[in-house]
């Protein structure tokens, strides 16, 4: 079994990060999820889709 090439950027593009909601956009009524808990989710899978993608494109790994 032969290894397959490794991804392109062009086809696996490297992820991008959420959109950091403004800090007046929580409503204070203690919604569940808050969107600043949201936001917190949003950003460890994309600190770990980032982790991934750069494990595939060692080359192209940037400080991020």
């Amino acid at each position: 079994m032969s290894t397959p090439p490794p991804a392109s950027p062009e086809s696996d593009p490297k992820p991008q990060p959420p959109v950091q909601p403004d800090l007046d956009a929580c409503c204070g009524n203690g919604c569940d999820p808050c969107i600043f808990d949201q936001y917190d989710l949003d950003m460890d899978a994309y600190r770990q889709a980032l982790r991934a993608w750069q494990a595939r494109h060692p080359a192209d790994t940037s400080a991020t």
